[in-house]
Order: C-alpha cells, then structure tokens, then sequence
C-alpha cells in the first residue's frame, strides 16, 4: 500500500488520539535526535522557527526538517559552532483506514463497515505562533542559522516565520 498524502493529515480536525496504552503498534518515531551540535556552550544569538497557523506536523516532516537544518549548520559552522533544539514532539497518532484496490477489491473490501483504521504514523499537534526549532549561534553565523531555518521551514506543511529571540543588539 502506498503512503497517504500529507496533505490529509496536516489539519486538526477531531480530538486528540494519543493514548498509546489502548491502542496496539503505533509505530515509531522517525525523529533520531532533539538536540543536535554543541550542547554545553553559551551561544549569544538564539534564532527560532515559529509556525504561523494551526496544523499537524508528521514525524517524516520533522525529521526532514531537521536533517536540513543540521546539515546546513554543519557545513557553515562545523560541529562546535551550533545547537539546534526540536521543540515539539510527536505524540498524535494517526489512522488510517487501508481500502483494497485493483481487481477483485469490492469481494475483498467491506468500504466504511468498521472504518476506525490502524495506526500507520505519529504527529505533533502545533497551534498558531508555536516555537518548532531554536538555533543558538554566535554573531558570524548568524546569516548561516536563518538561512538552515529558512531551508528547514520548507519541508514543514505551514507556513512559517523566522525570529530573533535572544542577542538582537549583537546582530544590527
């Protein structure tokens, strides 16, 4: 079976589904890491990735975002230069109701009978003006972090602005 569009998750439309104790097989997460480069430093300039409506954002979403994202600041500030920070977590859980296609489906299909549908993917239920990534850097790679996040907002199904949360004066 092929993937669903995301497109047909992307917006809220019921109530939250996230009680993993009375559903069975949800699977995993894609994400691999929250916290990517330099942990331990101070970092003067904190640039975030806010999402501008309402919506969900799938696990492959976030992790393509940010596999974008840490591999920009990889290349312009090397592996100490940096710390990226995922803000949100995936904890929705989405369903599908899987339909027979092709020849012979209607003798296999029972349609909408029991149309509840299986867990095939998890998402983080992101509200208006939400945080989703925070990159903290120093004042050379300022022009670096706004251009991964510019890049990482790209695989996100919302729109999204750019903001200077912390070291402002540092950067005019």
């Amino acid at each position: 079976m092929v993937r669903k569009p995301a497109s047909m998750y992307r917006n809220v439309r019921q109530r939250s589904y996230t009680r993993r104790k009375y559903m069975g097989g949800v699977p995993g997460s894609h994400i691999i890491h929250y916290d990517m480069g330099n942990k331990s430093a101070e970092f003067p300039i904190k640039v975030t990735l806010v999402v501008k409506e309402r919506c969900q954002l799938r696990h492959t979403a976030l992790e393509a975002a940010r596999i974008t994202a840490n591999r920009a600041m990889v290349n312009a500030a090397g592996r100490a230069g940096y710390h990226i920070k995922l803000r949100v977590y995936p904890h929705e859980v989405l369903r599908e109701n899987k339909q027979a296609t092709g020849a012979g489906a209607d003798r296999v299909s029972s349609g909408m009978r029991g149309a509840f549908g299986k867990n095939v993917g998890t998402a983080a239920r992101v509200s208006a003006e939400q945080k989703i990534f925070t990159i903290s850097v120093n004042k050379e790679h300022f022009a670096a972090a706004k251009d991964a996040l510019r890049k990482a907002g790209q695989k996100l199904p919302s729109p999204v602005r750019i903001v200077v949360d912390q070291g402002m004066e540092l950067v005019q």
